[in-house]
């Protein structure tokens, strides 16, 4: 599965008090991964606005597998599994070298600007064509 790679480093104010990344961090890491993907294919949460969409998230299940600390340097790595009819489905590891410290698995919501489900047009399926997964993976 092609992946979207976007570096990060831990900054101070991100550790919990035991000198660990405060588990809060991490979500907000995994969204700047996604949003990083959009803006780089050309859907920034800008974009999408004028067009009329939104990415609304539904679900998240973060598994947290290393504990990250202070000035660790980090890659957000994020996919998408599926898009379908008005919902998306992302996978994201989150790395330190080769270590996956953690991962997560978002279902994101298709929606209009007023909040209501829509299906997802054909230019956002082609922008993240690239990214999505095999079927069957």
């Amino acid at each position: 599965m092609p992946q979207h790679l976007h570096p990060v480093k831990v900054r101070f104010y991100e550790l919990d008090p035991y000198g660990h990344l405060n588990h809060s961090v991490y979500v907000q890491l995994f969204e700047t991964g996604r949003v990083e993907l959009l803006d780089s294919v050309g859907l920034g949460l800008s974009d999408l606005e004028l067009r009329g969409y939104r990415f609304v998230v539904t679900n998240i299940e973060t598994s947290f597998l290393r504990s990250v600390e202070g000035g660790d340097s980090l890659v957000i790595e994020t996919g998408v599994l599926e898009i379908r009819r008005a919902s998306s489905i992302w996978r994201q590891r989150l790395l330190r070298g080769d270590e996956v410290m953690a991962t997560q698995r978002v279902r994101a919501a298709i929606t209009d600007t007023d909040g209501r489900p829509t299906r997802a047009p054909t230019e956002i399926h082609e922008a993240l064509g690239p990214y999505l997964a095999e079927p069957g993976l």
